[in-house]
């Protein structure tokens, strides 16, 4: 106990010391946040904290592409706005993913001379090893005489909780660092040979940037002066950022050395170890009083000024340097992947993002290229379909080859009937729509040419071929992460360790889109890849355009309802229709057509309405990332009225969830019937 009181007052002093050095880095922040500046951190790490929320879901995306789409703004100020949603806005779940990190949380008590006195608190770090101070557990042999108790705490109705008592295994694992003030134990089973982590939960630690920036919120969960688990929440800010350490307001007491130190997401950002003291200058400590700190004072008059904690990456990146015994090392790689202690860490990309695409599974019944079969070009409908005179069409997007179009007309049609009977209109006849299929003469034009890998190990993964389309793919890509704020190339993805294998600048942007959106970065990939190949390669335009006309009215008023890929060839399509056909209505939904690098390739030569289309409503969810370039007004000479709808997690760019909102079945019903 005297040993951990005298490292304890060492950890205190130099804690006091590094606080005094960053004086006028502290002051500047604060300079910066009188002058209304939420989050006084490097843009830099402004954008790779915005990514890490996005990508974790930590804020609802379509709150946040609101936000950033209010006003104009440059990155840096877009980040802030997404930081300052997520700062503002605490969903219901923060509460209970707060009460399950706390669990995890243990009371160190010593015994001593026959008695059992509390020194600190721990936490799970894996199924099986508890982190604390050094202070706290300096060596093998002090584990050896302590023990860790969870669920040292009140219940709802404030009465004790009789907690569970675990001893630790020093001889299995232990390691600690003084300069560090951190110690790695392995916890006994409790009972039933259950490992700790099985029944408290455990914190996976991250070496990840993106964690905290300086102005938010820290939240700390401990045991002080050794009472049962006490918290305190949110009414506190990361100060300063050292290279190994944190400084922080919030209130703790002596006790909570050795807490985990969360940021609103209930990641662990760093090891709590130490309160900073105000000291004079010749560096003694204060007491509250202003007189100057004798031991026999106590802790709790001290007068503490700030705390400091110390960064997980560099425990972790410690512990990574370490020689270990291979049964040692396993134990560590029970961590999680992002510790970066099971072998190679997982490639990510500036966004926090998984820089290879996660292949989906073919669709049931889809094909390779040279075995896809000839099959009819489409679907028309019935002669007397909405009196003869006019004509509903619709007009897929990509990734359709293989799949029954008989079948793709029924969801499209039942996606829209939702709509229209929330909307109290009549409801459509899959049998009275029109439905030209091109998704086989696309993937057949596709292989003549170019030869698609599907390589998921390669950061170019699903890109085309063809030097010209590649370029065309990186562009819309490049456009695309621009329009979303895509965090800086030279930004590193992990503190201090180097990945394996470096991701490229392609699945960077993807990997950044897809944390701003519902999609993932294989869809968007694909997407943009077909849309790039059907703009460059005059072969495939012309093939699919041909194979649409085939299944198309030649007279007649025509209401078009287009989607994805499709709308980019719906576009191409009004130049080509009969001159007896009249487009009194188009619906384009989820579309690429609002960025430069689409729609100045179209063969109306630019973003301006066509003279056949009377009304034009363009429908977009803002988490869908195809439809990044809307609304459309923005830049559409005369073009479409914009309508903004919220789509179903996982469902962004889905055609039935778009046709499904009354408000764009009604546009669709409402000239349907005249």
């Amino acid at each position: 106990m005297d040993r951990s009181r005298d490292e304890r007052e060492h950890q205190a002093a130099a804690a006091a010391a590094r606080y005094d050095e960053t004086s006028e880095q502290r002051r500047e922040v604060e300079r910066q946040q009188e002058a209304g500046v939420s989050f006084p951190d490097s843009p830099e790490a402004l954008a790779v904290r915005a990514a890490r929320l996005l990508d974790r879901q930590a804020v609802p995306a379509a709150m946040v592409v609101e936000a950033v789409r209010a006003e104009s703004l440059a990155p840096s100020a877009a980040f802030e706005r997404i930081l300052g949603v997520s700062k503002e806005l605490q969903a219901w779940s923060f509460l209970p993913r707060g009460a399950r990190a706390a669990r995890s949380i243990a009371r160190i008590s010593a015994r001593e001379n026959g008695r059992e006195l509390p020194i600190g608190t721990g936490f799970l770090v894996s199924p099986t090893l508890l982190m604390t101070n050094h202070h706290v557990l300096p060596d093998a042999d002090a584990a050896r005489h302590c023990f860790a108790e969870f669920d040292a705490q009140v219940t709802v109705d404030n009465t004790p909780q009789p907690p569970t008592r675990l001893e630790f295994a020093p001889d299995g694992f232990f390691t600690a660092d003084k300069r560090l003030d951190f110690a790695l134990v392995l916890v006994t089973p409790g009972p039933g040979r259950t490992p700790p982590g099985e029944t408290f939960g455990w914190h996976r630690l991250s070496t990840q940037m993106g964690k905290l920036v300086i102005g938010e919120p820290v939240n700390i969960i401990g045991h002080p002066m050794g009472r049962l688990k006490e918290i305190a929440v949110r009414d506190n800010a990361l100060q300063v950022r050292l290279d190994d350490f944190l400084h922080y307001r919030t209130d703790t007491e002596p006790g909570n050395s050795g807490s985990p130190v969360f940021n609103d997401q209930w990641e662990v950002i760093a090891l709590h170890h130490s309160g900073v003291p105000r000291t004079d200058e010749q560096g003694r400590t204060l007491r509250r009083d202003g007189r100057v700190w004798q031991p026999g004072d106590g802790d709790d008059t001290i007068d503490w000024v700030s705390n400091e904690g110390v960064r997980i990456s560099s425990i972790l990146k410690h512990v990574a340097s370490l020689p270990l015994a291979p049964g040692q090392r396993a134990l560590l790689a029970d961590m999680g992947p992002e510790s970066g202690l099971g072998g190679t860490l997982a490639a990510v990309g500036a966004a926090g993002a998984v820089a290879g695409p996660v292949v989906p599974s073919a669709p049931a019944g889809r094909q390779s290229d040279e075995s896809v079969a000839s099959r009819a070009t489409g679907l028309r409908a019935r002669d007397s379909a909405f009196g003869g005179r006019r004509h509903l069409v619709f007009l897929h997007g990509r990734s359709q080859q293989g799949k029954d179009p008989e079948a793709l007309r029924r969801e499209w049609a039942a996606g829209l009937n939702q709509g229209l009977v929330r909307d109290g209109l009549p409801t459509v006849d899959p049998a009275d729509i029109w439905f030209p299929f091109y998704g086989d003469r696309l993937v057949q034009a596709l292989g003549m040419h170019e030869s698609v890998s599907l390589d998921t190990e390669a950061p170019t993964a699903g890109a085309p071929d063809s030097p010209t389309t590649r370029t065309v793919y990186e562009e819309i890509i490049g456009e695309a992460s621009a329009k979303w704020y895509v965090p800086p190339e030279t930004q590193q993805s992990a503190e201090g360790l180097s990945l394996d294998p470096m991701v490229g600048a392609v699945w960077r942007r993807l990997g950044w889109l897809a944390a701003r959106s519902e999609l993932d970065a294989w869809t968007i990939s694909l997407v943009f890849r077909d849309v790039a190949a059907y703009l460059d390669d005059q072969r495939i335009r012309e093939e699919v355009l041909r194979c649409v006309l085939e299944t198309v009215p030649n007279e007649g008023e025509l209401v078009l309802v287009s989607h994805s890929l499709g709308t980019v060839v719906g576009m191409d399509l009004l130049t080509r229709l009969s001159p007896g056909v009249e487009v009194v209505h188009l619906t384009t939904v989820g579309s690429p057509l609002g960025m430069n690098s689409v729609y100045r390739r179209l063969l109306s030569g630019g973003p301006k309405r066509p003279e056949k289309v009377a009304d034009w409503l363009n429908a977009w969810c803002p988490t869908d990332a195809v439809a990044i370039g809307c609304p459309l007004a923005d830049d559409w000479a005369d073009g479409p009225a914009d309508l903004a709808v919220v789509n179903a997690r996982d469902r962004a760019h889905n055609i039935a969830e778009y046709l499904a909102h009354t408000e764009v079945a009604r546009s669709i019903g409402g000239h349907l019937v005249g």
